[in-house]
């Protein structure tokens, strides 16, 4: 869970709210020790991509959510797919309590 100002709607850039993310990254294991860090993708760096995308107000959550993933390949090159949710957890919707997001899939 991440603060962020993303959204279109009338002081969502201004005030923010929560979201929740999740990540999802796929590769071939075939050869892997899998003895070190440097064996596979450091989840404190998948979390830092986030955080730094997080840091800039983005309108559309599926636009965030694209650009997390371009970087995540752009570090991880070998990466055969990759699946990210984005949730607003308080979504300035009229008459509605829940969460709403977006999820976004990619095979490289």
């Amino acid at each position: 869970r991440l603060y962020g100002l993303h959204g279109v709607y009338s002081g969502e850039p201004l005030v923010g709210g929560d979201f929740e993310i999740t990540i999802e990254v796929d590769f071939d294991d075939k050869g892997i020790e899998f003895d070190a860090l440097s064996d596979t993708i450091s989840y404190v760096a998948l979390l830092d991509t986030v955080k730094k995308h997080m840091s800039v107000p983005t309108p559309l959550l599926q636009k965030l959510g694209k650009l997390i993933l371009d970087d995540i390949y752009l570090h991880y090159p070998f990466i055969k797919a990759a699946r990210l949710n984005i949730l607003k957890l308080q979504a300035p919707i009229a008459a509605f309590q829940g969460r709403v997001g977006v999820s976004l899939n990619r095979v490289y």
